[in-house]
């Protein structure tokens, strides 16, 4: 049996009490001896009243039977405050409903970052109390909620019993979903345009037959179906939409590159910005009926992450669990390795989009990736750009070493952009943006190669 037990209130100033008397009896003179005696013996007296008080009060607060209660949403979103409402129910010990007061501390998982604890408790026997507190993950992941700290009021005050209550429960964080509610809400409004979706409305395009409606003006006369229009006694003509047996198979970058972090903002490091702008990408696709599949590479051995091309907007919650708690690593990322292995598992052709961080020194070797690709594939190749690379630049030369800053970020961006530059000039598909805007983008590209219909 533990004693987890801190001296209470009551015991406190007893023994500040007797030190004072002890002093006092010192100063007038009586012998140390007997001094001493008299204070032994109160302090022994203090120390027995100390131990029955948590005798009984803690065989009285395991008759209440203490329940902790703490409800979870299902899943947490990276940097996306929730509340966490905990119950302490107490059962009725045929003590006259007797109050206790007590201090919770609830163990969130470290990388939680918690507003509300601890908090002050009053209970009365037969009843319960609720509190709510909220976290916010820093990071994705499991995380744990481990039983809950209870500094528990002894009945006389003598002191503080430290108990543990409640059960030990594990969420997952995923990557924030706001970009896909956004754009979800916003494609239902026809409002896309106010996040930088380009939108295109054409009537009669495409390559797979949709339906039948009424001709309009501006309708293509070669769409009209003199079939249903002899029967309907009206001009009718054939719609047709995008091509929707089409596939997006995503390559994504977890190599040393994709480490860099120059937003300072904790849940928004570019990495959870990939994944968030990844997600929204397989969402718009799947929406629009083609099937999407993501590889990662730049891992060490075994630790790959990989989802089979599949369709239906169900499967992006089967996407999000495969690949929510994945990390970028100090491993190098093979460009090479990653297209071989793409190419054979991918035998149909398919949009591949390679998401990474562009460096010029690894241009000879991603450039013979997408040569590889290309021979079967339409490729398209993204690259995440650095803010602080145009802040160092654009600031004002107010010292030698500003002045060296600022040439220092233009040399490495115009060295970065030619050979980038010379990558394209292979008619390769690419785009380089910043971490927050690679969503949006991604979704416009994608929009404009399924109206060009190059997929």
């Amino acid at each position: 049996m533990s004693f987890r037990v801190v001296p209470g209130s009551a015991a406190l100033v007893s023994l500040a009490a007797v030190c004072f008397v002890t002093l006092i009896v010192l100063l007038a003179g009586v012998t140390v001896a007997a001094t001493t005696w008299g204070a032994g013996s109160a302090l022994v007296v203090l120390l027995v009243v100390t131990l029955g008080d948590y005798v009984i009060s803690r065989r009285e607060w395991q008759r209440c039977a203490p329940v902790l209660h703490r409800t979870l949403p299902s899943a947490f979103a990276i940097g996306v405050q929730r509340p966490v409402h905990v119950t302490v129910a107490l059962q009725e010990s045929g003590r006259g409903g007797r109050r206790w007061h007590f201090e919770l501390y609830d163990h969130a998982d470290p990388t939680l970052v918690t507003q509300g604890l601890p908090v002050r408790l009053m209970v009365t026997e037969g009843t319960a109390a609720e509190v709510t507190y909220s976290v916010t993950p820093t990071r994705r992941g499991e995380v744990t909620f481990a039983p809950a700290d209870v500094r528990l009021r002894s009945r006389w005050r003598m002191c503080d019993l430290l108990e543990r209550l409640g059960p030990r429960d594990v969420r997952r964080v995923y990557p924030d979903f706001a970009q896909i509610s956004r754009y979800a809400w916003l494609a239902g409004d026809r409002r896309l345009q106010e996040i930088g979706i380009k939108t295109y409305q054409q009537r009669g395009e495409g390559t797979d037959f949709k339906q039948l409606s009424e001709y309009r003006v501006g309708d293509s006369v070669r769409h009209i179906d003199w079939r249903a229009t002899q029967r309907m006694g009206k001009p009718i003509v054939r719609e047709f939409q995008d091509e929707r047996d089409q596939c997006v198979m995503i390559l994504l970058d977890c190599g040393r590159h994709m480490r860099a972090d120059d937003t300072g903002r904790g849940g928004a490091a570019h990495f959870d910005q990939v994944l968030n702008a990844v997600m929204l990408l397989a969402y718009v696709a799947l929406r629009q009926g083609d099937a999407v599949g993501v590889m990662t590479f730049g891992t060490p051995p075994g630790q790959e992450r990989s989802f089979a091309p599949s369709k239906g907007a169900q499967r992006l919650n089967a996407m999000m669990a495969q690949l929510y708690d994945i990390e970028p690593t100090p491993t190098h990322a093979d460009y090479v390795a990653a297209a071989q292995e793409l190419l054979r598992r991918q035998r149909k052709r398919a949009l591949v989009i390679i998401v990474t961080n562009f460096r010029g020194e690894v241009s000879t070797e991603l450039g013979y990736a997408l040569r590889l690709l290309r021979s079967r594939h339409l490729v398209l190749l993204a690259s995440l750009r650095e803010v602080v690379i145009g802040t160092l630049a654009n600031q004002p030369l107010g010292t030698a070493d500003a002045a060296i800053d600022v040439a220092s970020a233009h040399l490495y961006e115009q060295s970065t952009r030619d050979a980038f530059t010379r990558l394209a000039a292979h008619d390769v598909l690419m785009l380089s943006t910043e971490p927050d805007r690679l969503g949006i983008e991604l979704v416009n590209r994608y929009h404009a190669l399924k109206r060009a219909g190059t997929i």
